[in-house]
């Protein structure tokens, strides 16, 4: 009792929140390398959620963090937003709980100097993430131009890779978020961006964006899983009042170059052509259809349920699940309900 007394007495001298000196509740967190990602870094650095603690790893591969949130060593993932229904189809503890930052550019399809069309690519390396947003995109854009999606030959690699095997020539096409898409078009001669995310045609899928995700595990306890998305939102809001501040807490939790922040996030609270639009609670909340109203960029209310059934078709097609399942297998909306109530 008395330590616990002077480290209330030391925290109200200098004057940090009392709670930090006490044993708070730890929410791990994964993210990789990605802006969009990182204000996780803003709720921490400005204790935004003084009655949990914040555990933030970066893993830059996100089936890492799946496979750690299945064997119940995270709590909660920042990833791309289509890891429902093969979490779901795989039964393995994981939910999608929130779409929050639709892509308003920053995802381009980029072809490389020696490829002028779709035709191109037949039977050539591309570079995705299988299992990812990209494998999607890509496919997409194969066959709205005239190219089965599976004449193609995918070479699964992250994003850092995906630049140096395109460069390199090891690949003739790939899908690129920003900065890695803006790098690929520097360094090599004679490469071209296709299509991007924040074309009409795309932007209205609400297919490209980011997406929150917790393990079932850290859903049975509902009411820290209520403080750890307060924390997140507090931390969207709070960057909305303060983009340069927040976008230089974000380069330094990612090590990224500022310059590369504000390409993908922008440097005021406006939608932000070229790279990704970040939600507000509500605005998230309308997108998964559990407040009334639409979302911004055209999107729909409750537009989860398209964007279910659109990554489920495709995930079918690539064999990367078995069935098509309910959205209720693969996604838990207590969570953003509970926060977001009218």
């Amino acid at each position: 009792m008395k330590i616990k007394s002077a480290i209330l007495a030391v925290a109200l001298c200098v004057g940090l929140p009392a709670s930090q000196g006490a044993d708070l509740p730890t929410v791990r967190v994964s993210l990789f390398s990605w802006p969009g990602y990182g204000f996780w870094f803003i709720a921490k650095e400005k204790n935004l959620a003084p009655d949990i603690s914040l555990d933030i790893q970066i893993i830059e591969d996100p089936y890492e963090s799946f496979g750690q949130m299945a064997a119940g060593k995270l709590d909660v993932a920042s990833s791309t937003g289509e890891y429902g229904p093969i979490a779901a189809d795989a039964a393995n503890g994981i939910k999608l709980v929130a779409v929050t930052n639709p892509s308003t550019g920053t995802d381009k399809i980029i072809l490389g100097p020696k490829i002028e069309s779709a035709s191109d690519l037949k039977g050539q390396p591309v570079a995705v993430l299988e299992g990812g947003l990209t494998q999607i995109f890509m496919a997409m854009w194969l066959e709205k131009n005239g190219v089965k999606f599976d004449e193609v030959k995918y070479v699964n690699v992250v994003m850092d890779d995906a630049v140096s095997a395109m460069v390199g020539g090891k690949v003739a096409a790939g899908e690129f978020w920003e900065p890695f898409g803006g790098q690929v078009l520097k360094s090599l001669k004679g490469s071209k961006s296709v299509a991007n995310s924040g074309e009409e045609e795309w932007l209205k899928t609400g297919l490209l964006g980011d997406g929150l995700y917790m393990s079932d595990a850290f859903l049975a306890k509902p009411g820290l899983a209520k403080k750890a998305m307060k924390a997140y939102w507090d931390a969207v809001d709070w960057w909305r009042k303060n983009p340069a501040e927040g976008n230089a807490i974000i380069a330094k939790g990612i090590k990224f170059e500022v310059k590369d922040v504000e390409d993908v996030l922008g440097k005021e609270d406006k939608p932000f052509s070229g790279g990704i639009y970040c939600f507000d609670l509500t605005q998230a909340a309308q997108f998964m259809g559990v407040l009334p109203g639409d979302p911004p960029l055209g999107l729909k209310n409750d537009q989860i349920k398209e964007h279910w059934n659109l990554t489920s078709k495709w995930w079918l097609k690539f064999g990367l699940i078995k069935k098509e399942n309910p959205i209720e297998s693969g996604i838990s909306f207590e969570p953003i309900k509970s926060l977001a109530k009218p």
